[in-house]
């Protein structure tokens, strides 16, 4: 087995809920969040709602994706929740009714929304399920109603009200949507819907929803009193190319037939297969462009004739700092450092450059016998650089940052046999 899992196994980070249980907090998340990434071939990485996580996110690397569940209502501060026409005593009834929800848990709004936004800047996959459909729509400057109930099904006579949560009935609670046709969503559950309708049953368990969807997202699926009940982002979703930015309102993880774990739809676990799927194509991207190749191991004699360049270059070198003369004896030993870049073209446009201020690799010698390098070395090579531009002055610096690249490339191109010339 891979003893580096990290590598082996691609990473979803889920951010946990905080609840009390015998007077003390406790993090939980939802154990059919986490059958459901296992399943499919992820491993979930619980990331705890505690104080000062939020700075720490760097220490969950790599992250693979990202699923946001379940949680408290998002601080109305982060979005334009002060248009509101709720007055004092309504907001304070929507306080009382959803009291276990309007307790706003800030710790956990920023650890989540700095997670939403890095899934937003790298195009790492995000599935958002009830509040982590809220938290993607505001991370990308969306809108939330502050209570459904007051603001939208008050507007509806009784019987043309939908109730989006119920909790004297809660998990057993349905309400019907329309689904987009040709969305993800259509597809997932084309096998349960109606053509003429279009309509499948959800579990419901909000006060809150979207109000202004952001532009970035497309809807997938309307509840009848024109809430939005799911959305993604058309040009951040193809799962067979590690891309899937989506929100979902219900929870089709719970979506299951009573006192059973079958499913009422066969689509229902299609969101977090597809979502996985993603996640394993991302991970495989990832790691193709971050590994760091295993060093060559070379045979003695190309050890041997590295080891003479080398000893080229820092003799050369040398040479010039401290302002000694070449030996004509000494020659030999500046051999293999000026044949060098002989075999390599790349380097014909520096060599062009420097051939202006009268040096090249090949003529180093002579350069250094015009130059009289000893006491005056120093004063000269300064005299010379300050006739340059800046821009040759450019060149000449990363003529030699570029050295170290070349010679690594020439070198390969040895090992495997291939002629530089």
């Amino acid at each position: 087995m891979d003893s580096d899992l990290s590598v082996s196994i691609p990473r979803v980070l889920i951010v946990s809920r905080r609840s009390v249980r015998k007077n003390k907090f406790v993090d939980f998340v939802g154990e059919y969040h986490l059958d459901l990434i296992v399943g499919y071939g992820a491993v979930p990485v619980i990331v705890p709602r505690v104080s000062g996580v939020h700075k720490l996110l760097d220490s969950f690397e790599p992250i693979h994706g990202v699923l946001l569940c379940e949680g408290e209502d998002i601080d109305p501060s982060l979005y334009d929740a002060e248009s509101t026409n709720l007055s004092p005593e309504e907001l304070e009834q929507i306080r009382r009714r959803h009291a276990s929800d309007t307790a706003i848990d800030r710790e956990k709004d920023s650890i989540e929304f700095r997670l939403a936004k890095l899934c937003l800047e790298r195009n790492i996959p995000y599935l958002g399920i009830c509040r982590g459909s809220q938290v993607l729509n505001v991370a990308c400057g969306g809108a939330l109603y502050l209570d459904i109930e007051k603001e939208i099904s008050n507007k509806f006579a009784e019987s043309q009200r939908v109730k989006h949560i119920d909790y004297d009935n809660y998990d057993g609670h349905r309400h019907v949507i329309k689904v987009i046709e040709s969305s993800p969503l259509h597809h997932w559950f084309k096998d349960s819907l109606e053509e003429a309708k279009m309509e499948i049953s959800v579990n419901s368990y909000h006060h809150q929803g979207v109000k202004r969807l952001a532009q970035r997202f497309v809807p997938m699926a309307y509840a009848p009193d024109g809430l939005i009940e799911a959305f993604f982002d058309p040009d951040a979703y193809n799962p067979e190319e590690g891309k899937f930015i989506m929100g979902l309102q219900f929870h089709p993880e719970r979506m299951r037939q009573p006192d059973t774990d079958q499913f009422d739809y066969p689509g229902c676990p299609k969101a977090y297969q597809e979502f996985v799927k993603a996640v394993i194509v991302y991970q495989k991207k990832l790691n193709s462009t971050t590994s760091v190749p295993k060093p060559m191991k070379l045979n003695q004699e190309m050890e041997n004739k590295r080891k003479v360049i080398l000893w080229s270059f820092s003799f050369a070198r040398n040479m010039f700092t401290t302002g000694q003369e070449l030996h004509p004896s000494k020659e030999s030993e500046l051999k293999a450092g000026a044949e060098f870049p002989q075999c390599n073209t790349a380097l014909s446009q520096q060599e062009n450059r420097l051939e202006q201020i009268g040096a090249t690799m090949r003529n180093g010698g002579s350069y250094i016998e015009r130059l009289q390098l000893n006491e005056e070395s120093e004063s000269l090579a300064k005299n010379v650089m300050g006739k340059m531009s800046r821009e040759q002055l450019s060149d000449l610096l990363s003529f030699y940052h570029v050295m170290g690249q070349i010679c690594s490339e020439v070198l390969e191109r040895k090992l495997n046999g291939i002629n530089c010339q």
